[in-house]
C-alpha cells in the first residue's frame, strides 16, 4: 500500500471520526442554528482542513510516514506548521470540530471539544512525547525547547 493511501485511509478512519461523523451524529439532524453560524462555521472547517492536510503531506513528503503510530515518520517532522507548535494536527482537527459546535450551538458539541482535546493531550503527554524523546533523543529535545506544545512560544520558530 502506497504512502498517499496509507494517509487516506488513516485520515477517513481516525480524524474524519472525530471531526466529521461524531459531530455529526451528535447534532443529531438538527439544522444549522443560523446564517451566522454558518458564515463562522464554514472557515473553521476550511481552516481545520487545511491545517490537517497541511500536515499530513509533511509526514509523508518529509518524515516518509503517516500519522498512525504503527507506521509514524522516519524523521522529526519540524518544518511547515511544526515549527510553530508540536501538535498542529490536532490543532486543525480540534477546528474543525469547533466549527461543528459554531454551525449547531448545542452544549453537547461544545462538551465534545472538550473531551477530545482532553483526549488529545493526555495521548500527548502519556505516549507521543515520551516516544519521541526515545525515538529522536537530543534532537527531539531541542525541538521541544524551541517549540511549544500547543501555542507557539514568543519569539521562537
Amino acid at each position: 500500500m502506497t504512502l498517499l493511501l496509507k494517509n487516506l485511509l488513516f485520515t477517513v478512519l481516525v480524524p474524519g471520526t472525530a471531526a466529521v461523523y461524531v459531530p455529526l451524529l451528535l447534532a443529531q439532524g438538527r439544522s444549522p442554528a443560523s446564517a451566522w453560524a454558518v458564515a463562522l462555521a464554514l472557515p473553521a472547517f476550511a481552516v481545520g482542513l487545511a491545517i490537517y492536510a497541511w500536515c499530513v503531506w509533511d509526514f509523508a513528503a518529509f518524515g516518509r510516514g503517516t500519522p498512525l503510530p504503527i507506521d509514524a515518520p522516519k524523521r522529526l517532522v519540524v518544518r511547515g506548521l511544526y515549527r510553530y507548535t508540536r501538535n498542529p494536527m490536532y490543532l486543525g482537527v480540534l477546528t474543525a470540530i469547533s466549527g461543528w459546535a459554531v454551525l449547531f450551538q448545542i452544549g453537547v458539541l461544545a462538551g465534545y471539544l472538550l473531551l477530545v482535546g482532553t483526549g488529545f493531550h493526555l495521548v500527548v503527554v502519556l505516549y507521543e512525547e515520551p516516544h519521541l524523546r526515545k525515538m529522536f533523543g537530543d534532537e527531539y529535545d531541542a525541538y521541544r525547547h524551541r517549540v511549544g506544545r500547543w501555542l507557539p512560544k514568543p519569539g521562537r520558530t
